[in-house]
């Protein structure tokens, strides 16, 4: 092909997805969009950028010489799809009129995972490597050694496969070396912290960043190219699920630069994101290729993701790793997490609501002495729905301390009345046996306890002294399976209400769970990142509470009257 005929190929796949010929998602056409009128302005005196076609030409043709390495087409030459196109002719052609240096110094690029991600940053790399006028240093860097070496194993086998380079590099000590310019390619990790000190890279892939959880290696490579005329950072990721981590502040700059509301604006920086978008249905494969542009394309691909979904869809542990990998959707759940806590909040009210008409289930989490003991509680409101509430208690000689090792606002939440202090080092379980008793004496009708019989002996025998039912709930895998995720599926389908509790919430988002090789899970406190008490005590009172709506439903449907 002709650099006429390949600028007519990037031109062209532009307009058809800003057109809507070629499905994409809003931040995908917005990139397309924002290409088409830079091209539009080129003829302007005043517009300081070119669109270099010899330059594409170039990468077309040194992608061309290297084979697919993997997957259905392993052993075939590389033919750039027109997405890979746009993407590397954007990276590279955009030029200043009168330097002639590149435009885009930097690069944001999401893509779910299997869309040749590594194959693409490989040709990148390696271009950048062997064609360049200069000595460049080329940094692959991922959080650990294991991905580090991902693009640069992809590299090596790119290039050991072409005979037109034998002879003109060598592999050794963990770096390639072009012989003829001296410029190397080399893995980074986070073991190698400071290794970018006292170097001068010249080009930069941080591979997978959401899995960064520190800007340390980005930070030390950006910092190294102060020297560099023509420095380049390639960022490539799938979405990921901690809200905390660079990656996704990254994420929200870059939407920016794409969103025409925005002040924001980068000329400097190139954006690429596929993602599904928000009221998108996962289910609807037409949406897929939204974030999978190459995936998409072909049966085996589709096949690929029909069976991922299928995976996700029975089992809800998987459906975190669907959205963030294959349909490249951040999602606010942490690895193994127990809940998506977007869903969660949405199940909050602010409705006032007479609870004494409903049946409830009074769980309790007993937990350490000098730690935080906590009730649960669930009210059933029929039809399949229920109201969920916890109230818990600390120490007060305790309450400093643990709000400066959890970090969390106990005082507020205090205040607030979300937790109550008892005097003493540690929780005197009395109080607790008074609230519940109060409970009932203010209408609640409380149909039995259900409790963790660890520590809490004397407590059950003094909740039958007062009259209540009491009702041992082992804490096995096998029990609390069945409670714990229909808890978290009630919640999908915002059939639980809660009334925003950010003491509840906050031991939601602390919970991990623990899955057996049936897949049945549970809570597990000992992998969870901080105290989970609050949940634990409300899924005790769920199991139970479950159990009555399930027989009430039972009577209902025959129509028959409970005696």
């Amino acid at each position: 092909m002709t650099p006429e005929q390949l600028i007519a190929r990037v031109v062209g796949y532009a307009e058809d997805v800003v057109d809507g010929r070629q499905r994409a998602c809003r931040k995908h056409i917005a990139a397309c969009r924002r290409f088409l009128q830079d091209i539009e302005r080129i003829p302007d005196e005043d517009y300081p950028y070119t669109f270099d076609g010899s330059e594409l030409y170039k990468f077309y043709r040194w992608a061309g010489m290297f084979k697919h390495t993997k997957g259905v087409l392993a052993g075939q030459y590389i033919k750039l799809t027109d997405f890979q196109l746009f993407v590397a002719g954007n990276i590279f052609c955009w030029k200043n009129k009168q330097t002639g240096l590149r435009r885009f110094r930097k690069a944001y690029i999401q893509l779910a995972r299997k869309n040749a991600k590594s194959q693409l940053l490989a040709v990148i790399t390696s271009y950048s490597c062997f064609l360049s006028d200069e000595q460049e240093e080329c940094y692959i860097a991922g959080w650990g050694r294991e991905q580090s070496s991902i693009v640069y194993n992809e590299i090596l086998a790119q290039i050991r496969a072409c005979d037109l380079l034998k002879g003109k590099y060598t592999d050794s000590y963990g770096r390639i070396t072009h012989l003829k310019s001296g410029s190397v390619i080399q893995p980074l990790s986070k073991e190698s912290r400071k290794t970018g000190d006292g170097k001068n890279p010249s080009v930069a892939v941080i591979d997978e960043y959401h899995v960064h959880e520190t800007s340390e290696i980005y930070d030390v490579l950006v910092s190294g190219m102060v020297a560099r005329k023509n420095p380049l950072i390639v960022i490539i990721t799938t979405a990921g699920f901690d809200l905390s981590r660079p990656c996704f502040t990254e994420y929200q700059y870059v939407s920016q630069i794409l969103d025409d509301s925005s002040p924001i604006e980068n000329d400097e920086y190139f954006v690429m994101v596929c993602e599904l978008d928000k009221d998108d249905d996962i289910k609807d494969e037409s949406v897929w290729i939204k974030a999978n542009p190459i995936v998409a394309t072909y049966e085996e691909g589709m096949n690929f993701l029909r069976g991922e979904l299928k995976a996700a869809l029975d089992v809800p542990e998987k459906m975190r790793s669907f959205l963030t990998k294959n349909m490249n959707r951040w999602v606010d759940q942490r690895e193994d997490g127990y809940m998506p806590m977007g869903k969660w909040r949405s199940c909050g009210t602010d409705a006032q609501m007479d609870l004494t008409q409903y049946p409830c289930y009074v769980g309790v989490d007993l937990s350490a002495t000098t730690d935080l003991t906590s009730v649960g509680l669930v009210y059933v409101l029929g039809d399949g729905r229920f109201f969920v509430r916890q109230r818990s208690f600390i120490p007060e000689d305790k309450l400093a301390e643990r709000r400066q090792t959890d970090k969390v606002p106990y005082d507020l939440w205090v205040q607030q009345g979300w937790l109550y202090v008892t005097p003493g080092a540690v929780v005197d379980y009395s109080f607790v046996e008074s609230f519940i008793c109060k409970l009932r004496d203010d209408g609640h009708r409380i149909q039995e306890i259900d409790f963790d019989k660890w520590n809490a002996t004397h407590f059950a025998q003094d909740m039958e002294a007062e009259g209540f039912t009491v009702v041992e709930i082992p804490q096995s895998i096998r029990q609390l399976s069945e409670p714990t995720k229909r808890f978290r599926a009630e919640v999908l389908q915002g059939n639980i209400q809660h009334e925003r509790d950010p003491l509840l919430t906050w031991a939601i988002g602390n919970a991990i769970v623990k899955m057996d090789s049936q897949e049945n899970i549970m809570l597990a406190k000992d992998r969870s990142r901080n105290r989970i008490d609050p949940i634990a005590a409300v899924i005790n009172a769920f199991s139970r509470a479950t159990v009555a709506e399930a027989k009430t439903s039972v009577y209902e449907r025959r129509g028959m009257r409970r005696l």
